[in-house]
């Protein structure tokens, strides 16, 4: 089965220029913990999770009007919508992640998660 029919096509995207709080603020309200970060071209450049966000604001002299950039992940992981289920399985397993961006070239066009796997499979 190819991922696409799996992912996650209602997502949230968060610019590389925007502020930490406005990323937590879009995080929250869409109840994730993580999302990819895109350039003004919408074009994948990052990933940003809760995690990175708090532990870099637990750091002194740290506030929370700083860019997204200082805190997302560069080196993405990511799925092409072609991918099959097995090979994203095995790709966030192996790099021991829950969440990666699905991209159709460089634009973002969903995201899959292993819930996502599990479901499908709990459903079957």
């Amino acid at each position: 089965m190819k991922i696409y029919k799996l992912m996650k096509r209602n997502f949230i995207t968060i610019r590389e220029d925007e502020t930490i709080d406005a990323a937590l603020e879009k995080m929250s309200s869409m109840k994730v913990n993580g999302a990819p970060v895109v350039d003004n071209m919408g074009r994948l450049v990052g990933m940003v999770v809760k995690a990175d966000i708090y532990r870099f604001l637990t750091t002194p002299g740290h506030i929370e009007k700083c860019p997204v950039e200082w805190v997302m992940t560069k080196k993405v992981i990511s799925a092409s919508v072609d991918d099959d289920l097995l090979t994203v399985a095995r790709t966030l397993r192996e790099n021991n992640i829950i969440a990666m961006p699905v991209l159709e070239g460089e634009t973002v066009r969903g995201i899959i998660s292993i819930e996502d796997i599990l479901d499908f499979y709990i459903n079957s």
